[in-house]
């Protein structure tokens, strides 16, 4: 791995870092932070299954209340790294990669909660500084230290993905290989188990009864096999087209009056 290589990934893990408490460009998402590390080390199509993969069980990660959820951007940078380390040994297929790299993912979420912690711990004093900053009147101070607070947070990554930088692949591979198949496969399966979560978490979030046909139509569409990822993309952008227009359609019926609130119910209301 390249010098240049090495750099870049640093600072990938250090915006991903940062990411995790901005949410705005949100390079700490699985698909992107591996996508981005794959890219810059030569292993885009391997960067991108990873984080695809990744993003599935991140989706039933969100913070609730005082429960912090598991270190999305470590677990993305660390498994990211480790794949690169495996495949540059050049005696592993990137489906035995990806597979062993999610199984490391999810111990390394959990363990990035420690490391926000002693972060958080630490930004505690920085807010008194800023307290007593914002009683002079010194922005520019409240300024500079808010940045440094969020400076800490990409630190958090970064340091630990230069530690496993300069790990060799030959020990990275060794480990892979050394790890019992009861272990690989139980990770995948509970892995796959939290993809089921999240897709249940977001499903809650987002069901109303006029969009239930719409979901059930992409669910059996879904599972026919020829079509391809962008003609379900098609019927996708066909049917939001679609439920828009029975939109319309239905806040405009009855001279807006009797609107129910679901396009679907409004229409046959008319007849």
């Amino acid at each position: 791995m390249s010098v240049l290589s090495i750099i870049f990934i640093i600072f990938i893990a250090f915006l991903a870092g940062m990411e995790g408490i901005l949410d705005q460009f949100q390079f700490h998402q699985p698909l992107i932070a591996c996508t981005l590390i794959g890219l810059v080390t030569g292993h885009l199509t391997a960067g991108v299954i990873l984080g695809g993969t990744l993003q599935m069980i991140a989706l039933g990660w969100a913070n609730i209340g005082a429960a912090v959820a598991p270190d999305a951007a470590l677990a993305a940078v660390a498994s990211a790294i480790i794949l690169v380390k495996a495949l540059g040994a050049q005696n592993i297929t990137v489906k035995d990669a990806v597979t062993s790299s999610i199984a490391i993912a999810v111990p390394l979420a959990v363990a990035g909660l420690f490391l926000t912690m002693i972060v958080r711990t630490l930004a505690v004093p920085i807010v008194h500084l800023m307290d007593a900053a914002a009683e002079k009147g010194d922005i520019k101070k409240i300024e500079l230290l808010h940045i440094l607070a969020v400076c800490m947070q990409g630190i958090r990554i970064a340091i630990p993905a230069a530690a496993l930088l300069f790990i060799p692949a030959q020990t990275v591979q060794n480990f892979l290989e050394s790890m019992p198949t009861w272990l690989t496969e139980g990770m995948a399966i509970g892995g796959g188990m939290v993809v089921a979560v999240g897709y249940a978490l977001v499903i809650n979030m987002m069901a109303t009864k006029e969009v239930w046909p719409f979901f059930i139509i992409g669910f059996v569409v879904a599972a026919i096999t020829q079509l391809t990822l962008i003609a379900l993309g098609a019927l996708g952008v066909a049917l939001a087209l679609i439920y828009l227009n029975l939109s319309k359609m239905g806040g405009s019926s009855n001279n807006g009056g009797g609107n129910t609130g679901d396009p679907l119910d409004d229409i046959l209301n008319d007849y």
